[in-house]
């Protein structure tokens, strides 16, 4: 799975306190859709500048006169001589756009934000787009403290039945025809009918993390619909969802390792012994005390398991602006206290101060099940689609490929490999730490993206320097 740093990043600044032009859509409209990529979005203000709308999409596109779904929409007017609508995803899968978006205005640039609508979306099945919903609060608490590293019969058995229980309950809150269809082929067409919507005859796009792998579908449906696309972070969709949890666990080996030769710098490092193997033996300690007893938490009532302080430690990893936190909810937890790491365990899970959750996860479950149905979903209530193949992408224009040297929930190695498999890839290098590129402080970064978005003329391949810890 990926998440967005930008949103991680957003709940670790609250635990620091606690602690080309566009032009008319002219595009043909394929057979029985003209209806919906003749649509007019009836755009209202929603706030701070923001103005919101729905799409109408098919639920299944294979009978467009069936049921019909909506995409919840937001957009950032230019504020100045505008180019088009550059559209945003901001990964997950399940995270909402409408949220990210309308939560940092300045995720992009004042020059892109001058030059274009800053357009977003929630997907479908995420947010306010037909959201999945499975389990309750009590549930997803219960179900994200659950034992991840089931070594005994009865504990092998658990797991089973927490599989079971939350694709059952998918299954009933849900309902097996809208679990169907919240796969990525079908959010990619959806992109398209929003394409046209906005009247651009050529899609001008920026995803990252999970959001490189629906640009990398839509690119892959519509090569010759494409005016920009910049993917940060990417993934490789010629992977399999097995070979892609296992790039990742060495891309999350590689950033806790930066980590922690960081972290020996630092005054308020919690590791006596300033070594890579022993800071990592401490760690896989404090992770098998929390399997034997939870740690104490003085936020609520909730038991800091073992999954809860695995899920803390990764979430930090994701931005090395939370290193610091990390730091101090180690220092802590070594102690017995967990509070730190359930708050970053929150954030990661999408979990409100008032208890309740954003569908985050449940979104992220359907969609890869969906998408990766050889993946690790046995008791998922419908069929999925198998994707896995190159995507050349031929008849595009340059498609920009960002990739960062040390990030761990896609690591370096799968933006070279996609860059390399487009048929017009260009693959920039960020040479840092954390995960995706784009206003993550490389100047050199944003630079040469902005330029390419905004001009449609894509760069050299070349590496920049990151941001400095």
């Amino acid at each position: 799975m990926t998440h967005s740093t930008k949103i991680i990043s957003s709940v670790i600044a609250g635990l620091i306190a606690m602690t080309g032009l566009s032009g008319t859509a002219k595009a043909a409209a394929p057979d029985r859709l003209g209806d919906y990529y003749g649509q007019r979005l009836g755009w209202s203000a929603c706030g701070n500048g923001f103005e919101c709308a729905k799409l109408k999409v098919p639920l299944d596109y294979s009978k467009p006169g069936g049921k019909r779904i909506k995409i919840a929409m937001i957009r950032l007017p230019a504020t100045g001589k505008k180019i088009g609508s550059v559209v945003l995803n901001f990964g997950g899968p399940g995270v909402s756009g409408v949220d990210a978006l309308s939560a940092n205005k300045a995720m992009m640039s004042a020059a892109i934000r001058e030059r274009f609508d800053v357009v977003s979306f929630d997907p479908r099945g995420v947010g306010r787009s037909s959201p999945v919903r499975c389990l309750g609060t009590l549930g997803l608490d219960a179900y994200f403290a659950a034992d991840p590293t089931p070594d005994t019969r009865a504990e092998v058995k658990q797991a089973k039945l927490w599989a079971k229980t939350f694709a059952k309950a998918c299954e009933t809150n849900s309902g097996k025809q809208l679990l169907r269809h919240v796969g990525t082929g079908e959010a990619a067409r959806d992109m398209d009918v929003m394409r046209s919507a906005l009247g651009e005859a050529r899609l001008t796009y920026f995803g990252w993390s999970y959001g490189t792998y629906l640009g990398a579908r839509y690119a892959d449906l519509f090569p010759k619909r494409i005016r920009a696309m910049v993917l940060d972070g990417a993934e490789n969709p010629d992977q399999t969802g097995a070979e892609f949890a296992q790039s990742q666990a060495n891309g999350f080996r590689v950033a806790i390792e930066s980590f922690l030769r960081d972290c020996f710098k630092a005054a308020d490092c919690p590791f006596e012994k300033r070594t890579v193997g022993a800071a990592l033996k401490r760690l896989e300690a404090l992770f098998k005390r929390a399997d034997r007893a939870p740690l104490r938490n003085t936020y609520d009532g909730r038991q800091v398991s073992e999954a809860v302080v695995r899920t803390g430690v990764m979430a930090a990893l994701y931005s090395q602006g939370s290193w610091p936190i990390l730091r101090k909810a180690l220092a802590s937890a070594f102690k017995g206290d967990g509070t730190l790491m359930l708050g970053l365990a929150d954030g990661y899970h999408g979990r409100r101060p008032d208890g309740s959750y954003s569908n985050a996860i449940e979104a992220l479950a359907a969609i890869n099940c969906v998408d990766h149905p050889e993946s690790a979903c046995p008791y998922w209530p419908v069929k999925g689609t198998r994707f896995t193949k190159k995507v050349r992408a031929e008849g595009s224009p340059p498609i920009v490929v960002v990739g960062t040297t040390r990030d761990p929930a896609t690591p370096y190695a799968l933006a070279r490999q996609l860059a390399a498999q487009l048929s017009k890839g260009v693959l920039l290098t960020n040479d840092a730490d954390g995960h995706t590129a784009y206003s993550g402080g490389s100047s050199c970064v944003e630079r040469q993206i902005d330029r390419y978005l905004i001009t449609a003329v894509a760069p050299r391949p070349r590496a920049c320097a990151g941001a400095k810890a």
